[in-house]
């Protein structure tokens, strides 16, 4: 009999292709939304083969315990992606972002545990690992560097606040119960869109080809595949010596090599020169993310990632080019 599976957020960029994937596999999916009627939400998640026989949608509130038991229930493994994802200024920060992804987390962890679920595989995000300025300039970022919180509550940083604190909160949750979870640190996740609306991600690599000059310098660390992060969320669930947190990058990059590199792939476009090292403190690594290499991970090389996600954004119809003929 298949496995059956939850998965939060299911309707996101990265849900969606967990959902597929797990599909693929052959699991039962429960994928939360949060609105059952919205088809922007749910279209393209009961097109996937396989949906029709082994997809049930649910509707899903972070705060609201009755409607997380429901999707949990019957499930051996939960994968955890639902989480505010804003990065410009909010009205109630506290409100909007920090308080629905941390007591979210707890929340979901403690109806799994509760349903008798066997692992969490929760997302939390590079963001609860930078930035992070006092870490030693000499020793590459890994799963132990964690978020300077003070530094962002001066700078109002509050998507990194949220992500590191709920990552907090779940560890301290796992310790206090000795329940199985595992945690996904991913960096900026770019491919191809299989939701029809544009995420945060995808827009950064949108602003670049338009010319952006912005640096990210707080937000960048290296990026991932969509279906990458979707698949290591997958072997942190299957692996049983899977564990801890787990950083998610094809390579530690500076946000410089990343515009560099669309420049060189799609001249065409009005790229705009950025410095090279636009993070500060940041030593570069090919080979980051050992814990999910050691697992059976092959990551999506750089080129294939950028051009992946600019044909999605061409063929989706959020990016052209502009093209003068003479009269």
């Amino acid at each position: 009999m298949s496995k059956v599976v939850c998965v939060t957020g299911a309707s996101g960029a990265i849900g969606s292709w967990l959902v597929r994937l797990l599909l693929d596999r052959g699991y039962i999916v429960h994928a939360t939304v949060q609105n059952l009627k919205d088809e922007n939400e749910t279209k393209h998640l009961e097109a996937m083969e396989g949906a029709k026989s082994r997809l049930r949608l649910f509707k899903m509130d972070l705060l609201d315990e009755d409607s997380i038991k429901a999707t949990v229930k019957g499930c051996a493994g939960v994968f955890h992606l639902a989480c505010p994802n804003v990065i410009g200024q909010v009205q109630d920060p506290e409100k909007e972002i920090v308080e629905p992804a941390v007591k979210g987390t707890v929340n979901v962890l403690k109806a799994a545990r509760e349903a008798g679920v066997e692992r969490v595989v929760a997302t939390s995000s590079i963001s609860a690992i930078i930035p992070s300025p006092n870490w030693p300039s000499d020793r590459i970022k890994n799963e132990d560097c964690w978020c300077d919180l003070d530094y962002c509550k001066r700078k109002g940083l509050w998507y990194p606040i949220a992500k590191t604190l709920a990552e907090k909160a779940g560890w301290e949750y796992a310790k206090e119960t000795g329940y199985d979870v595992v945690m996904i640190n991913p960096g900026t996740a770019l491919g191809p869109l299989i939701p029809p609306r544009l995420n945060s991600s995808m827009a950064v690599l949108l602003g670049v080809l338009k010319g952006d000059t912005e640096t990210y310098e707080d937000f960048f660390m290296g990026m991932a595949h969509f279906k990458d992060v979707a698949m290591a969320h997958i072997l942190a669930f299957e692996k049983k010596e899977a564990s801890g947190r787990n950083l998610c990058v094809e390579a530690i990059r500076h946000y410089g090599d990343f515009v560099e590199k669309v420049a060189e792939l799609y001249p065409q476009y009005n790229v705009a020169k950025v410095p090279k090292d636009t993070q500060p403190g940041l030593l570069r690594a090919t080979d980051a993310s050992k814990k999910l290499i050691n697992l059976g991970m092959k990551f999506t090389p750089i080129e294939q990632i950028i051009t992946d996600a600019v044909e999605s954004l061409k063929s989706m119809g959020f990016l052209y080019i502009s093209v003068h003929i003479p009269s």
